[in-house]
């Protein structure tokens, strides 16, 4: 039984930080940069968290945040719970609508040939049958060499961190089940209980300010398990630089958000980070 808890504790880490981190801000905003060994393995938690092409996941996510809670928006509650918890899904795993094209939006992503190959030539179906086939092969893989424990352990972990996108796009774009400390233009809203399970990524509202920030949570009491992560990676030299709204908390303003946010866009725009 201890086996098994370790085990799932550590799978649940690393495939849901594989999302946070690896998949969301790292790929599709560009809100720090590492070396590739730290890139990849958090890519590959995501990627066996069963998430798709890396491609796919970043064109769909920067898509939601330039049509953000609009018709073309991928998944927005406003639309309705069930589309935005998993009914945008099948239009999209069986092609690109017009809206969203990988190859102007993830121009960067291309250049690497792995996130090329796992793209599949720009069909998601593909895409998402070579990914499943990697993630049960490594969980046989698993069993065979570590035990059923520790097989049973990432697949429940995998089923976890599957949902949590899923669910972010909805619990944390209905406003009265969190918090809103900046005035944007989306229904975005904090969530903590959300930020726990999600390590840091139910700061939503947060994240819609300042989307080009490698942290969510910005006040004291905002828990970011993600940015620790990161930080940690600061200090070992495997991340070189991670984008921050510094001196943000100290600002934080009610009565001025919009002023706080133009602020860190207009750094941003300076030092060219991607602010999507």
């Amino acid at each position: 039984m201890t086996m098994f808890v370790v085990a799932f504790l550590f799978f649940y880490i690393w495939y849901i930080a594989g999302i946070t981190i690896g998949y969301h801000r790292l790929l599709s905003h560009r809100a720090l940069r590492s070396n590739k060994l730290w890139e990849y393995f958090w890519v590959a938690g995501g990627y066996l968290a069963y998430q798709g092409s890396p491609i796919w996941w970043t064109a769909i996510h920067r898509a939601h945040h330039k049509h953000v809670d609009t018709e073309l928006d991928p998944h927005s509650p406003r639309f309705g719970l069930l589309h935005s918890y998993v009914g945008w899904v099948p239009a999209y795993i069986m092609g690109y609508p017009e809206h969203v094209n990988p190859q102007t939006q993830c121009k960067d992503l291309y250049k690497d040939a792995v996130y090329r190959f796992l793209e599949q030539g720009g069909k998601p179906i593909r895409a998402a049958i070579l990914n499943a086939l990697v993630v049960v092969s490594f969980d046989v893989l698993l069993t065979c060499v570590l035990g059923w424990q520790v097989g049973l352990a990432s697949v429940l972990a995998t089923l976890v961190a599957f949902q949590i996108p899923n669910a972010l796009n909805t619990f944390c774009h209905i406003q009265h089940l969190g918090y809103r400390g900046f005035a944007t233009a989306d229904d975005s809203v904090n969530v903590w209980w959300f930020a726990i399970v999600a390590l840091g990524e139910g700061w939503h509202n947060n994240h819609h300010a300042f989307p080009g920030s490698s942290r969510s949570g910005l006040r004291p009491y905002e828990f970011d398990f993600s940015w620790w992560l990161i930080k940690l990676g600061l200090a070992t030299g495997m991340v070189t630089y991670a984008n921050e709204p510094h001196g943000v908390t100290k600002r934080l303003n009610r009565n001025r958000p919009q002023a706080v946010i133009n602020r860190f866009k207009r750094r941003q725009q300076t030092k060219q980070y991607n602010v999507l």
